[in-house]
């Protein structure tokens, strides 16, 4: 292989269209993680909040959003090219009933045992007064908020099976929108009534995941669909449904058992560590989710087609192509995270109650979680080419490998390292996920394009390391700014991001990486 494969334009087109609305829903974000920031700092009350929306978080992940609209769009898609529109809708309902039945039984289930989730999920809260019983208050506000979520993931497969993309691509900015909002009036109204301000976020959750769901309606109705209440557990549309959320489902649980595993940790921690770890990983999950999912989602398709036709090669040239695109996003973000780590933090998130101590505890973990970004992002690639092969077990096998490694490495380091410990386990746990993952995929392909993709990453290194340079230089110089007011410091963080962006690409550009040419090549065909 001597050259990008032939559908990397498309892919990096794509990729750009679905990074565009992940980077709004992220950006919405990251607004809502700092009126957190603002209001409630690195304490009590957002501790409480972050291990109370990790219960419907882990119920979402593994029912919801992940494993059930896979499962659904897989079947859903195949009704929609076999039979009439009445049985494909018929199924739809079917759908929708049983699943808005069995969340309801679960949320009100996880609800009358909260008090013992939150107790296995943070130990550690018992021991401050008042903390547990916050948490678990929070907790049975938040549940309802799952059946919001997993209703809002089978609309989501309805409108991408009936070829309608934006409004669903939108519609986690909406939870964002709905969360910060709603969160920000009740904030201020319901400690007027003696409830605690964090609430009114809990609240403000709820709202956010209504708003999810509703704004996708309009769209469906568009699309003829009626809903009909029907429940039929015979339906083998159901059955084959919750037949593929099986293998699904259990590799999700291996990586919320890892959740499980480092808040439970954090939780044992001084008070703050939960809250430091979460504004951190929320900061490397916007590189994440522009490149690692973005990419993901467009190579996919692409994925499937080359299987389909039984065509290895390119196969492997798009994976070696792929992955190329990955690192060279990945690594220089990766790099000024850790170099900017305490000015990003500051700038973010240092305002109301949260402390130039919160601004290092937290900044310390994301250079630590940013070590572990382009491994994160590339293990979003390689489990979709599993999948194109048919091959669910392997990256099941990876998850629980990953379970037994972090739970290891944070047991002999914590007592040394603190909340530190679990940050830096997370990338260890992602970078030996990754070469597992590469080296059986590279002996299930017979090999792939193994020195396209090294002469590749060579280039970006030489790239990254002068961009990195320059990042640190232009950070001393401008030191006086990053630590000035506001506008000062967004001048300064603008001015350094923005060299050091063009510095790496006209690095790249002497050096001739082959993507980045065919990506200039897509501008100048568009611009030009």
């Amino acid at each position: 292989m001597k050259k990008p494969a032939p559908d990397s334009g498309k892919i990096a087109k794509s990729a750009g269209v679905v990074g565009a609305a992940v980077m709004l829903s992220r950006m919405l974000g990251l607004v809502r993680e700092q009126i957190f920031a603002a209001f409630f700092g690195a304490g009590y009350a957002y501790d409480a909040f972050v291990v109370a929306f990790r219960i419907p978080n882990l119920l979402r992940d593994l029912f919801g959003e992940g494993a059930l609209s896979a499962a659904f769009v897989t079947v859903f898609s195949q009704y929609d090219e076999k039979y009439d529109a009445a049985k494909t809708w018929q199924l739809a309902s079917n759908v929708l009933t049983f699943l808005t039945i069995v969340i309801s039984l679960l949320t009100i289930i996880a609800a009358l045992f909260a008090d013992y989730i939150v107790d296995i999920l943070a130990p550690g809260f018992a021991a401050v007064s008042g903390k547990k019983e916050l948490t678990v208050s929070l907790t049975r506000i938040m549940l309802p908020f799952l059946l919001f979520i997993s209703l809002s993931a089978v609309v989501m497969g309805m409108l991408n099976t009936k070829g309608r993309f934006f409004i669903p691509s939108l519609a986690s900015s909406f939870f964002n929108l709905g969360s910060i909002l709603g969160g920000l009036s009740l904030v201020y109204l319901l400690p007027k009534f003696g409830f605690p301000a964090i609430t009114g976020m809990a609240v403000g959750t709820l709202i956010g995941g209504m708003m999810q769901l509703g704004v996708q309606l309009p769209a469906l109705r568009k699309t003829s669909f009626r809903y009909r209440p029907h429940l039929s557990l015979q339906d083998p549309g159901l059955r084959q449904v919750v037949k593929l959320m099986l293998p699904a489902t259990i590799g999700l649980s291996a990586v919320q058992i890892n959740i499980f595993v480092n808040t439970s940790f954090a939780a044992s921690c001084g008070e703050g560590s939960v809250s430091w770890l979460n504004y951190a990983f929320r900061l490397v999950q916007l590189p994440i989710g522009l490149f690692g999912v973005a990419m993901s989602i467009a190579v996919l398709p692409v994925f499937g087609r080359y299987t389909a036709q039984k065509n290895i090669q390119g196969l492997k040239d798009i994976l070696a192509s792929s992955l190329t695109m990955v690192f060279c996003l990945t690594l220089p973000a990766a790099a000024g995270l850790i170099i900017l780590a305490d000015d990003v933090i500051r700038l973010i998130f240092e305002h109301g109650v949260f402390t130039a101590l919160d601004t290092a505890a937290t900044a310390q973990a994301l250079s630590l979680y940013a070590l572990g970004l382009f491994a994160y992002s590339a293990n979003k690639l390689l489990v979709p080419a599993f999948y194109a092969l048919d091959d669910t077990k392997i990256p099941v096998i990876s998850s629980f490998l990953s379970v037994l490694v972090n739970i290891i490495f944070i047991y002999f380091t914590i007592e040394t390292m603190q909340h530190l410990a679990i940050a830096l386990s997370t990338s260890v746990t992602m970078l030996l996920n990754f070469l597992f993952l590469s080296w059986i995929l590279y002996r299930k392909l017979a090999g792939f394009s193994v020195a396209y993709l090294l002469a590749g990453l060579v280039k970006i290194l030489a790239a990254a390391a002068v961009m990195s340079i320059l990042t640190w230089q232009m950070k001393i110089l401008l030191s006086p700014w990053l630590y000035a007011g506001l506008i000062q410091q967004i001048s300064a963080t603008a001015i350094i991001i923005t060299l050091s962006v063009l510095v790496y690409a006209a690095c790249l550009y002497i050096l001739k990486l082959p993507e980045l040419m065919v990506i200039a090549g897509k501008i100048k065909d568009r611009f030009c």
